[in-house]
């Protein structure tokens, strides 16, 4: 089978390599070249240098449907879109025989768009998985091909999320790919109430120590990698901001003061239980102040003073 690719991070780079090994891949579409770096040197995108290493042509248009007739006239079977960051046209959908195949991060239709393995953890989900759907002009609309679930740990992260359904993806694609050269092409509506996974701003990160224990827990997790969740303090020398590396459910039950942000207990190996909305309770385990390394939570409350029965002067939303 013939095939284009579209892809640009680094999360799409095993596709490429799975579709490069049992097809033809005739080209490769990445996103243009950008600084990065301290030096702000141009440096090629990770599936550009994937593309190279395989001997494959990359074409990194500003828009891709600047190059939608050179795509068609190649002559492929299939697309496959894997994390490219544009979104296709109809001109560039059309460009191969069956149409684009596009891998996704969630059941769809909950949670369309760019952050679904954040999102879903936010929202504390305890079912998602990997969908493989067929592009259209919607965000996330087209039919599905195949789906595969997958269950979410109640303290797992998006870092260890992404990784477990990366894997799962990759043996969904592998599949695919051998049912489309086969012949069996699916194409089912999607069904149920769709959600929405936008992308990420980094005031959707803050944590308010008056909501519940475990939606500050979701939004930790959720956003472990960026931007990273974090609360902000007032404190006499000015105001702090602190990231959240890690937190823990308290399952226990003990005294509450009825004002979220109080410090319950302190722990120097355990971190710093403190009180949130409706006498929820949290563990905070590792942060990083703003412009300072990580500590222990402990290390961090000790620095400031405070200690069991004292207040987090945090500033609410």
């Amino acid at each position: 089978m013939k095939a284009l690719f579209f892809g640009t991070p680094e999360v799409a780079v095993p596709y490429l390599e799975v579709l490069a090994a049992s097809h033809e891949v005739l080209a490769v579409v990445s996103q243009p070249d950008r600084p990065a770096g301290r030096g702000l040197a141009t440096a090629p995108t990770p599936v550009k240098r994937k593309a190279l290493e395989l001997g494959v042509t990359v074409l990194q248009p500003q828009r891709p449907s600047e190059i939608a007739d050179r795509l068609k006239a190649l002559g492929a079977d299939l697309s496959l879109v894997v994390a490219y960051g544009r979104i296709l046209k109809p001109d560039v959908l059309s460009a191969a025989r069956l149409g684009a195949l596009n891998v996704h991060f969630s059941l769809l239709p909950k949670y369309r768009g760019a952050a679904p393995v954040q999102w879903s953890l936010v929202r504390g989900e305890t079912t998602t998985g990997v969908t493989l759907f067929w592009l259209d002009e919607g965000m996330d609309t087209g039919p599905i091909f195949c789906a595969r679930e997958a269950p979410v740990g109640p303290d797992e992260d998006a870092p260890a999320l992404m990784a477990r359904l990366q894997a799962l993806g990759l043996e969904a694609l592998k599949d695919a790919l051998g049912a489309v050269a086969a012949g069996r092409v699916e194409r089912r509506p999607q069904q149920g109430e769709p959600t929405l996974a936008p992308l990420i701003k980094r005031e959707d990160a803050r944590l308010d120590f008056s909501r519940l224990a475990p939606e500050l827990h979701n939004i930790a997790r959720g956003f472990r990698a960026w931007p990273k969740a974090y609360f902000a303090l007032s404190l006499p020398k000015g105001r702090q901001l602190v990231q959240v590396l890690s937190t823990r459910r308290d399952e226990g039950e003990g005294p509450a003061t009825g004002r979220p942000g109080a410090i319950l207990r302190v722990d120097r190996d355990g971190g710093v239980l403190v009180e949130c909305g409706y006498r929820s309770r949290l563990w905070f385990l590792a942060v990083q102040p703003e412009g300072k390394k990580p500590v222990n939570a402990a290390q961090f409350i000790n620095g400031l003073r405070l200690g069991a029965g004292d207040f987090l002067p945090f500033e609410r939303m």
